[in-house]
């Protein structure tokens, strides 16, 4: 995993120091658990309940690059204190296929908190999908007649006055070439170096990397297709690259495509993250190998294990195993509409504590209001001098400004109803497990913390209340129930008996040491 440090102090009573130790702590945690650190991005003096900070700015910038896999802090109150800046951000990171990741905290932040993220982001999507919906009605139009429909423009056209494509008559011949370089056997990383030597920047205005040359030879508008969604229409913008030397390239990109990149194949296994050795307290990375016949396994190992840094013994669990049982227990959670009530009464909760200044605010105006009103009664009594003239005014002004402060908050941090939070838990109920991205979507939001021993499983969730606890007889009892209960690496979930409240974690008794990799063959 590649790794980025993020280190920050605010200017009250804090120094230097600070951010020497943050520093050093990251990169311990990072070379226990695997972690390759590439940069460190550094504010001095910045609060973070402000999102305005440079080099937290531009580490979102650069996220979207994809040359990083983890944001790493020394705890999570250093990438913001905002839980709305921080919902909105982890958010970008997540689509550019980056994690937040705390170093020194044993629970990634407070529970409720990552619930209430979730939730945040979910309600961001959802009505951003809905706002889509409506704008691409117009969009669809403008397709339809082949024009540019906003975003960052391909390399090599220009958009003219009336939102058409046309060639670049600059870069065009760059794009060409590097079809040319591609078919006569450069490689990608060769073809990167020669437009940044000709100084030929990607469509965002940056330099080249391997993954903006690897979509551009792979982009069907340089062949002249216009397409928008649903709308493919050949011929519907210019032609910079001949369509046999785009289908000659499209061949040598298929045949030279080895093993999908480290970050893309992390990605794949669900718990990464999360998973972590109940031996040594090392994260558990994917592994996957292949058997006599060919067919690929994959697991996840202890990174301690797997660098030999230890003398740690866990042994490595099959992915599909522990990733069903961990998406089905989290359903049963999904599904048990008490718990669902009472995490969302702990949300509200949260949600009512966390907004400090709308309460003093409202105070505030409560008072204004009082003071207006007595002055009211008074002149109403017949006292009126220009103190009181004076006075009454002041209240007046002070009430305006309240009530714009309020509003403001109001919209910055807008408060979830609990129709809302419940509307939003419930859709869980409805994901197609069969989807990556909803299992995912699953995991992150209900799970915390997964600690894998020889014996157990134990798992931490994002709520306080609510547990269950599987014996080890019970999942021998529903494993004989199923091929004898010989394989307990079955792709399968086991079916589990009967289960009741009592920890707050779920711990899953199992002979997970039978889990480890199958013979090969």
């Amino acid at each position: 995993m590649k790794a980025v440090i993020y280190a920050r102090y605010s200017s009250d009573n804090q120094r230097e120091e600070s951010i020497e130790g943050q520093i050093r702590e990251c990169t311990a945690f990072a070379e226990k658990n695997g972690m390759t650190v590439l940069r460190h991005y550094i504010d001095r003096a910045y609060s973070a309940k402000t999102d305005n900070r440079p080099e937290f700015q531009r580490m979102i910038q650069d996220s979207r690059e994809k040359l990083f896999d983890i944001v790493l802090v020394w705890k999570l109150d250093r990438f913001a204190r905002n839980r709305y800046d921080s919902a909105q951000y982890k958010n970008i990171l997540k689509k550019n296929g980056v994690r937040v990741v705390s170093a020194n905290e044993t629970i990634s932040d407070s529970s409720e908190g990552i619930l209430m993220e979730s939730i945040l982001e979910g309600f961001a999507e959802y009505f951003s999908a809905d706002l889509a919906e409506k704008v691409s009605r117009g969009m669809t139009e403008n397709a339809l007649k082949c024009k540019f429909n906003g975003g960052n423009p391909t390399v090599g056209y220009l958009i003219d006055s009336e939102q058409h494509f046309q060639i670049d008559p600059v870069k065009a011949p760059f794009v060409l070439n590097a079809f040319k370089m591609y078919d006569e056997g450069s490689t990608m990383s060769q073809i990167r170096d020669y437009l940044n030597e000709h100084n030929v920047c990607n469509n965002r205005g940056g330099k080249h990397t391997i993954n903006s040359v690897a979509k551009m030879l792979k982009n069907r508008r340089y062949i002249g297709e216009y397409s928008y969604r649903d709308v493919v229409i050949p011929n519907g913008i210019p032609a910079i690259v001949p369509e046999d030397l785009f289908e000659r390239v499209q061949e040598k990109i298929e045949k030279n495509k080895k093993a999908p990149a480290r970050h893309k194949a992390e990605d794949d296994y669900l718990l990464t993250t999360k998973l972590f050795c109940g031996h040594c307290g090392a994260y558990m990375c994917g592994e996957s190998g292949r058997g006599r016949n060919g067919t690929v396994h994959r697991y996840y190992k202890c990174v301690s294990v797997k660098k030999k840094r230890t003398d740690c013994k866990k042994k490595a669990v099959k992915k599909d195993w522990i990733e069903n049982l961990v998406i089905s227990q989290t359903m049963k959670l999904v599904n048990d509409e008490e718990t669902v009530k009472a995490i969302a009464a702990m949300l509200l909760d949260m949600q009512e504590r966390e907004n400090t200044n709308l309460p003093l605010l409202t105070e505030q105006l409560r008072e204004a209001q009082r003071g207006i009103d007595n002055l009211l009664n008074a002149i109403q009594q017949g006292i009126f001098t220009k103190s009181t003239e004076s006075r009454l005014e002041e209240l007046e002004a002070a009430k305006e400004e309240l009530e714009v402060k309020i509003a403001n908050e109001k919209l910055a941090k807008p408060k979830l109803t609990e129709e809302q939070i419940l509307f939003y838990l419930h859709k869980f109920r409805v994901l197609d497990m069969s989807k990556q991205s909803h299992r995912q979507r699953l995991i992150d939001t209900f799970i915390n913390r997964i600690y894998l021993y020889d014996d157990k499983l134990v798992i931490t969730f994002n709520h306080k209340d609510g547990a269950q606890t599987i014996t080890l007889g019970d999942i021998e009892t529903a494993l004989a129930e199923k091929e004898n209960g010989s394989d307990l690496v079955s792709s399968g979930v086991p079916k589990m008996g009967n289960t009741k409240r009592c920890f707050p974690f779920l711990i899953l008794r199992a002979g997970l040491e039978r889990a480890a990799q199958p013979q090969a063959g």
